[in-house]
């Protein structure tokens, strides 16, 4: 039976008043109750054992009184309609209290609890039951499930208190059959007192006392405010009407001398007020919000001890106390009013349900700028931040600037806060943007591997970056190699893509032997550079190793035959230059060319 959650349910008190009422401690005197229900002053001692020695009951244990009983109290309903049945027993946080509900018609054959609890108040709640904390408190684990009820049904109720302080208790009823019937939800029948059960009331309220009887000569009215009855000079009625808490007697006055004595206490509880309260903003990243954290603003100076706030969806709720909100709500999509209510914990009909506030669901600024950004070498400064000013937005940065964008001159990490205030209410988002001083790219090498139809071209730079290549008037890509290139030239690109600039070369790609054996044997007779047919005027210059001019080839040449002057050259490494007209007309030397090779004999 033990559980660690209750279901919330439609909630309505019934009242409590504020004197002690009487105590049982046997089941065979158990004190009726209705609607309106005392409040006990406290327990003292078990009676007689209802249990007959038994160690338990349902849940409920022996104790070291060798009895299941302990401090007990007993009283006895019955339903008046169908629905849904439970109840409140307010205690003092510090005290450890436990119940059993029995559904019998005498104590003779109570059989087990249909609802029990003997837990030791660990968590110091101030409420145990059945149905649902009325604080919104749903892990309060000293809550039983509702139970279902129909008319005619009797029931008992032991309360025990196994604590060192006894201050006494409070029950109030809750469920859906006092929203259906409010006023038979239980049966008063079972009171025979004259003028009826305890009554509670809310103050500036007044009560009508009715001791109307068919043969009376004339009625005395009394009062006990706690010093003993005294006359209430003047008051021969049948009807007394009070407005102050009391004990009220009634004395009528018969004909035959059977005269009437009975007794009632009223019991009125403070009305509480409901304070303003100010707008919240649930933010767009927020899921849930915890509505605990207006309960001080609407108690103002009264006591949490006293006084219960509980939040509703509609006024019409507030007012009747049902469907409380979950104190941690889950935020809705738009913007949602909630009601308020203040209940008297003495007695939930004295409530204030004057208060509401609006839950404004605010969207959270967002900041979708980029929070890297580069400035370029050379340059002046840089914009960061957003381009775009919001309407109810405020930007501060860490610098003091206020507006949404700045321009910044140095590397650095700034942070922006943006604000969004509406309605006296604000959601706020952070975030740092960093700089970074950004050198263009720079080509330290280009390497060509040729002498194939095809060639592979590698672009080499200073340093790392964010480069992005590009060769002729192709796509950019984000390898430095280029596979599959034609013979001729080329124009290379490296581009910052953070912006900061691009470097071009033009290179050529041909391809040439890396030796050559002018032999006579008709094979490898000539060295040549193939592909520079591709290029205009290209002009191919040899040197030997200091440098000495030893043969000039065109684009029609049919090679070097390795001589010099007529008289063959030795075997030996020698060296060549490549030029040709660019695209502009100018005479260039090719650049990035393994420009030597091998005479063989």
């Amino acid at each position: 039976m033990k559980r660690i959650c209750v279901l919330f349910s439609a909630l309505l008190f019934f009242g409590i008043f504020t004197l002690s009422a009487q105590v049982s401690p046997d089941c065979g005197n158990a004190i009726p109750i209705c609607n309106d229900t005392p409040v006990n002053g406290g327990t003292n001692g078990f009676g007689v054992d209802d249990f007959n020695g038994a160690a338990k009951s349902g849940c409920l244990e022996e104790t070291i009184t060798n009895a299941i009983e302990s401090n007990s109290a007993w009283y006895r309903f019955r339903t008046g309609a169908t629905g849904q049945l439970g109840f409140n027993i307010g205690i003092d946080t510090s005290e450890d209290w436990d119940f059993a509900l029995y559904k019998a018609g005498d104590c003779s054959t109570l059989g087990e609890p249909i609802r029990c609890n003997f837990f030791d108040n660990q968590d110091q709640d101030s409420f145990l039951g059945i149905g649902e904390d009325p604080t919104g408190n749903a892990s309060n684990i000293q809550y039983e499930d509702w139970i279902e009820v129909a008319p005619g049904e009797d029931y008992y109720l032991l309360i025990n208190n196994f604590s060192n302080s006894n201050s006494g208790f409070s029950i109030q009823f809750s469920g859906n059959i006092f929203v259906t019937n409010p006023f038979d939800a239980l049966d008063c029948s079972i009171v025979s007192n004259l003028l009826g059960p305890p009554i509670s009331a809310c103050e500036g309220t007044n009560v009508t006392l009715n001791a109307t009887t068919s043969d009376a000569v004339t009625y005395n009215w009394f009062t006990d405010i706690g010093a003993g009855f005294e006359p209430i000079v003047g008051e021969n009625s049948s009807v007394l009407v009070v407005s102050s808490s009391a004990t009220y007697r009634v004395e009528v006055v018969r004909p035959a001398g059977n005269n009437i004595i009975s007794d009632v206490h009223v019991g009125y509880s403070t009305m509480p007020n409901a304070f303003p309260l100010t707008d919240e903003a649930a933010c767009s990243e927020d899921t849930t919000f915890d509505l605990s954290v207006k309960d001080i603003a609407a108690l103002g100076s009264q006591s949490s001890d006293d006084f219960v706030v509980s939040y509703h969806n509609t006024l019409a709720d507030a007012n009747s106390g049902t469907n409380v909100i979950p104190k941690l709500f889950t935020i809705p999509s738009a913007t949602k009013t909630i009601y308020v209510r203040v209940t008297s914990v003495q007695n939930p009909d004295c409530y204030d349900a004057s208060q509401q506030f609006q839950l404004i669901r605010l969207e959270t600024p967002v900041l979708d700028f980029p929070s890297e950004v580069f400035l370029c070498d050379g340059a002046s400064s840089v914009t960061i931040g957003s381009s775009v000013t919001r309407p109810f937005h405020s930007y501060s940065w860490d610098s003091g600037e206020l507006s949404s964008s700045i321009d910044v001159a140095q590397a650095g990490i700034y942070e922006i806060t943006v604000t969004n205030t509406q309605n006296g209410v604000s959601c706020s988002n952070s975030k740092e943007v960093t700089v970074i001083v950004s050198n263009p790219p720079v080509i330290s090498d280009i390497e060509i591997e040729d002498l194939e139809e095809e060639n592979t071209v590698t672009v080499f730079t200073e340093e790392e970056g964010d480069w992005e290549y590009q060769m002729d008037n192709g796509s950019f890509q984000s390898s430095p190699i280029f596979n599959d290139v034609l013979a001729g030239t080329h124009t290379l690109t490296v581009n910052d893509i953070r912006g900061c600039g691009s470097v071009t070369e033009q290179i050529v790609v041909v391809g040439f032997p890396k030796f050559f054996t002018p032999n006579g044997d008709s094979m490898h007779d000539y060295w040549q550079i193939a592909g520079v047919g591709n290029l205009e005027n290209p002009l191919v210059s040899i040197y030997d190793r200091y440098g000495k001019l030893l043969a000039q080839l065109t684009g029609n040449s049919q090679g070097w035959d390795g001589t010099f002057a007529g008289k063959p050259l030795p075997s030996s490494d020698y060296w060549f230059k490549l030029t040709y007209k660019d695209t502009n007309g100018q005479i260039t030397e090719a650049k990035y060319i393994n420009n030597h090779f091998s005479l063989k004999r």
